[in-house]
């Protein structure tokens, strides 16, 4: 063990108190009345930065909530990798579903029980530890390191961009690393190496200009949950995929590499059912199918239905509005531009008389990301995988959206890895969510050796960047 690794296992309990005290801070991003939480939980990872070492550190305006940068430039001539992560968390409802409170860190048989522990603060935390050791043991770090931790990754990321965009200079990488994200599977290490696209709308379809008595104009009166009822109808077809045309414009083939590692993984679809507590439907044979469906093929599925009268009891009336929201994740090749004007050239034609339509995006949403296979940056993480875990990793999709990656590709012409601790059955979302503290000691040892290993990572030549 050398003098970094030691420092490392010598200092988890105080390490692990400086995780309980960062989960302890309510920063629920999406929530107003959280502010003061949003802005205690910037000002801790600011200081835990300047606790660990870092030459600089500053706290960024972004019109949002802030970001924190930190750096350690130790040699221009090392590559430069850039940490990425988030201090935010999801809202903590429902309440009454939890064990223990959500913001009063509780460890029960080795796991830290609490809002925001495995997504992201505990693998955030990670690196900047890791930091700390290499500068109060070694006086330097094997790469140059900079940091950027942003307030906004549970509401949207809706200022990241523009941040990246107005500090592409000091945010200038040869690699990103990401402590957020998740490997697959608790028994089985994996890396990430493509994540689907999304674009979210609502649709509203609007009938009489106000709501009616369902006696007096009960079948002659358009009702809109009817015509919305018909329309949602026709966007799928009997095994629930997406029959819109030009929804699946520009999509590209099934990645082979990915289809290799859903045969290594052998899921076993009729567990994975009985853990959400469904009955498996018929177009689900087996679990390769089922990663196919979650990883490699694009979805548009309905969040939520409203029109009408939706209290107790009954109210006889026929709405006069009635809407759905509406998220589509994306394969590699579809753009959401297109796929917002699809669905909407699709609703419009097939709109009833007699009834309005709107369809509202939500921002401009992003493409899907993928890694490059030969990246040295990601053989160098999987090495290290591989070293302390004693398998080599899957290399894995993932259903849901990760935008950092290709937001880093084009503001500063980087590409950008997944190392993150969390397993996907942590909870996190849901209450109950925790952090595997056997993950917490061996993501330090892994960070540590990564480090390491990426002294040796390529530099890019300025003109390389974006």
């Amino acid at each position: 063990m050398n003098s970094v690794e030691k420092y490392l296992a010598d200092n988890y309990e105080n390490a692990l108190e400086d995780l309980k005290a960062f989960c302890r801070i309510a920063s629920v991003s999406t929530d107003p009345a959280f502010g003061d939480g949003i802005r205690e939980a910037a000002e801790f990872v600011a200081n835990r930065l300047k606790k660990a070492g870092f030459a600089s550190v500053e706290v960024w305006d972004t019109g949002g909530h802030p970001a924190v940068f930190g750096e350690v430039i130790i040699d221009p001539r090392l590559p430069t990798i850039l940490v990425y992560g988030h201090y935010d968390v999801q809202p903590p409802d429902p309440l009454d579903k939890w064990m223990t409170p959500p913001f009063e860190p509780t460890i029960r048989d080795d796991r830290l029980y609490a809002r925001g522990v495995s997504d992201d603060k505990g693998p955030l935390l990670i690196p900047i530890l890791v930091v700390e050791a290499y500068l109060k043991n070694e006086g330097r770090l094997p790469v140059n390191l900079k940091m950027l931790i942003e307030g906004e990754e549970e509401s949207g990321s809706e200022h990241f961009e523009p941040t990246l965009e107005r500090n592409r200079g000091r945010l200038a990488c040869d690699l990103v690393v990401s402590a957020d994200g998740a490997m697959w599977r608790p028994d089985r290490p994996s890396m990430t190496v493509a994540s689907r696209g999304m674009v979210a709308l609502d649709v509203t379809i609007t009938g009489a200009s106000k709501d009616l008595h369902s006696g007096r104009h009960g079948g002659s009166a358009p009702n809109p949950i009817r015509a919305l009822s018909k329309l949602l109808a026709l966007l799928h077809d009997a095994e629930g995929r997406v029959t819109v045309p030009g929804f699946m414009e520009g999509a590209k083939p099934l990645d082979p590499t990915i289809l290799t590692a859903i045969d290594a993984a052998h899921f076993d679809a009729d567990a994975y059912y009985r853990d959400i507590g469904s009955p498996k439907p018929d177009p689900i044979e087996n679990g390769g199918q089922l990663l196919v469906r979650q990883w490699l093929e694009p979805t548009l599925e309905f969040n939520g239905i409203f029109g009408g009268y939706q209290g107790p009891g009954t109210k006889t009336v026929i709405p006069s509005v009635a809407s759905v929201k509406i998220t589509c994740r994306l394969v590699a090749g579809q753009k959401p531009a297109k796929v917002i004007e699809a669905i909407t050239r699709h609703l419009e034609t097939s709109l009833p008389v007699g009834y309005g339509l709107q369809v509202e995006p939500h921002g401009l949403g992003s493409e899907a990301f993928s890694v490059d296979p030969n990246l040295p940056g990601l053989i160098a993480a999987e090495s290290v995988l591989a070293e302390l875990l004693g398998s080599n990793p899957l290399r894995v999709a993932m259903g849901a959206t990760i935008p950092i990656g290709t937001a880093f590709r084009k503001y500063l012409g980087a590409e950008a890895i997944f190392f993150s601790f969390s397993t996907s059955d942590e909870d996190y979302h849901a209450p109950n969510e925790f952090f595997r503290l056997s993950n917490f000691r061996t993501g330090l040892v892994a960070w540590a050796r990564l480090l390491g290993r990426l002294a040796d990572h390529p530099k890019l030549e300025p003109t390389m960047r974006i």
